[in-house]
């Protein structure tokens, strides 16, 4: 496999208070989306930097599992993951302190405790997992969906 590169970029205006930014991807998924620090630190409604990780996280732990459960011959497989992203104040510094994330999955035969195994290889083992190694924790709640 060759490998695959993939851009976003950010450009920012102004004092890091009072200015803002702009965030755009290849794709053009966002495309010149605001991001201030309001949005980044004080709660408001908008992008941050944090909220793309806890995307890319649950866009990639979902595949891991859904791919792991079509291998072992699960059919009609569905897997919704919720990521949080934990934003904190260490040593002076912030820094990511805590990925959670809240894993439902269903499919024909498929029992509790062969999800949630499922579910803990993908959270070590995804590419954005792996990326995210030196996050302090990574909390897992796994069950079957309803």
């Amino acid at each position: 496999m060759s490998e695959i590169e993939r851009s976003a970029t950010a450009a920012w205006s102004g004092t890091l208070r009072e200015g803002e930014g702009k965030l755009s991807t290849q794709s053009g998924a966002l495309d010149n989306s605001p991001y201030t620090f309001v949005t980044r630190f004080e709660q408001a409604p908008g992008t941050n930097p944090e909220e793309l990780i806890a995307a890319a996280e649950a866009g990639c732990f979902t595949m891991n599992v859904a791919a792991v459960l079509g291998r072992k011959e699960f059919k009609n497989v569905h897997v919704t993951t919720t990521a949080v992203c934990v934003l904190g104040q260490v040593d002076g510094g912030r820094k990511i302190t805590k990925i959670k994330l809240v894993t439902r999955g269903k499919a024909d035969g498929l029992d509790l405790a062969t999800f949630t195994e499922v579910a803990e290889d993908a959270k070590k083992n995804c590419i954005i997992s792996r990326a995210l190694a030196g996050v302090d924790e990574f909390e897992l709640d796994a069950a079957l969906a309803e």
